[in-house]
């Protein structure tokens, strides 16, 4: 028997000896959690005090979530923007694979496409979205139905709106119909003292009637709120729930309410953002009180980095990017680079760590894994589970592949082990310079050992070269779709 017939052997006993375990772990499966995902919008990796001794914003709901339940601290969104990384975490699959971009006025998930609530209603799951959705609907007018947007994706109901509070039109939308077209008009907003993307930020447009931007934010709070005791009272008591709440802040417009102001030592965004954290814990308190807490799973994160500057670090001592280099945009990792947090009693560990790369796309697997069931063939393409690390198994899980991305100007980036390869000199993004052209001499990319170097200062390109050419050429299969 040779080498390769002797490795192909091995291969096949340990697939047998996982599939014969996943196999037992379903047959004696508990009744499977709620789940409930919140995703914040624009929060920075030193923004919550779990995850920066010195931060200025009170964050202590996201704290004790964090004390409850295992904090990754290498865990990333699917690009440094909001669209990208929302589709990523709902279809498993890299963005770069589709148009993202038509969002606007097309959604961007295609009708028989796999989605995490599709795989969860597959599964017996009473499906629930609230808050921003941002991968687009068919639109043909505001007056009209709105498909291809969450009830048509994989949810049993939906409220929330087309994208951020920031970009008009402005209007709630319940199922696939606007609750009142926005048939009003606001005019534009900014903040002295702040840069034209910061305070009180908005772009002017369209809007509803009696809808106010500062209400936003409570209204998803109630929402899901509702959606908890609706569910406790009657509508499923034995079917588990899962809640999608997208919330659309910390991300512009700030608007904190009076008792919030003054809440924090990094201004309109500190107090905006202490006010994210008491509305997380309304939420929270919610499960609570209709007995769901301790069965059920909750996942918290951003979807992105913070708009905030060196000149706000200066002014305010606070560190939105927790020591990381770059902001929203970016290919550094401030701009993807999220905290990732998951509770869930009596499964995973309060108080835990984990330091194993994950991504927004691996949600769905881990959530298949989680159900005992099977992801359709070609769902899912760049979705890895990190189940085994929530249950305390995670030394036979294998190291997750490689990640790549696309920042907001297109500089497309490969996360490998503890090497970070970029396609090109900038940050890629919102931070200046965005994209550098090579002088003579100059390294042509960026490549980092994020081990040694995770505030990614000291270029290695061109002293790594076989590095950089592996790094490449892996990220050339993965675009490819030949991982």
């Amino acid at each position: 028997m040779n080498t390769s017939t002797i490795s192909r052997s091995m291969l096949l006993l340990l697939f047998m000896l996982f599939a014969v375990t996943v196999f037992q772990s379903c047959e004696n499966e508990k009744q499977n959690p709620n789940i409930v995902v919140i995703l914040v919008d624009d929060m920075g990796y030193g923004d919550p005090g779990c995850y920066n001794a010195n931060s200025k914003i009170p964050t202590p709901v996201i704290d004790r979530l964090a004390e409850e339940g295992m904090r990754f601290t290498d865990a990333h969104s699917t690009g440094p923007l909001c669209h990208p990384s929302r589709y990523g975490l709902m279809t498993g699959q890299y963005p770069f694979r589709t148009d993202i971009s038509v969002w606007r006025t097309q959604a961007t998930i295609k009708e028989d496409q796999v989605t995490l609530a599709s795989q969860l209603g597959s599964a017996g799951y009473r499906t629930a979205m609230v808050g921003k959705w941002h991968l687009g609907f068919n639109e043909e007018g505001y007056d009209k139905p709105l498909p291809g947007g969450p009830v048509d994706r994989g949810f049993d109901s939906y409220f929330g709106i087309r994208a951020s509070t920031d970009i008009p039109p402005y209007f709630y939308i319940r199922d696939d119909r606007a609750v009142e077209p926005p048939v009003d008009s606001i005019e534009a907003s900014s903040s002295e003292g702040w840069s034209p993307i910061q305070g009180a930020f908005w772009r002017a447009g369209g809007i509803a009637p009696g809808l106010e931007l500062k209400d936003v934010l409570p209204r998803f709070t109630e929402e899901a709120v509702s959606v908890i005791e609706t569910h406790s009272g009657g509508e499923g008591p034995d079917q588990p729930l899962f809640l999608y709440l997208a919330y659309p802040a910390p991300h512009t417009p700030w608007l904190p309410t009076g008792e919030f102001e003054g809440a924090s030592g990094a201004g309109m965004y500190g107090d905006f953002m202490a006010m994210v954290d008491a509305n997380i814990g309304q939420v929270l308190a919610a499960l609570e009180k209709a007995g769901m807490d301790e069965n059920t799973l909750v996942i918290f994160s951003s979807d992105n980095g913070p708009v905030w500057y060196d000149t706000d670090m200066e002014r305010f001592g606070h560190d939105a990017t927790g020591g990381l280099r770059g902001m929203k945009g970016d290919a550094w990792e401030a701009g993807h680079r999220m905290p990732f947090i998951v509770r869930w009693p009596g499964e995973v560990e309060p108080g835990s760590e984990s330091h194993r790369t994950i991504c927004f796309t691996d949600v769905l697997a881990t959530a298949a894994e989680l159900t005992c069931t099977e992801l359709p063939e070609g769902a899912g393409q760049d979705s890895y589970s990190f189940y085994p690390e929530l249950t305390g198994n995670a030394a036979g899980n294998p190291a997750r592949p490689p990640i790549v991305m696309r920042s907001a100007n297109g500089t497309m980036m490969i996360r490998s082990g503890d090497w970070k390869l970029i396609k090109g000199l900038g940050s890629g993004g919102f931070s200046k310079p965005g994209r550098v052209e090579p002088g003579p001499g100059d390294p042509a990319g960026q490549l980092y050992n994020l081990a040694k170097d995770r505030g990614e200062q000291n270029n290695l390109y061109l002293e790594q070269e076989k590095i950089v050419e592996q790094l490449a050429l892996e990220m050339r299969k993965i675009v490819d779709g030949k991982n």
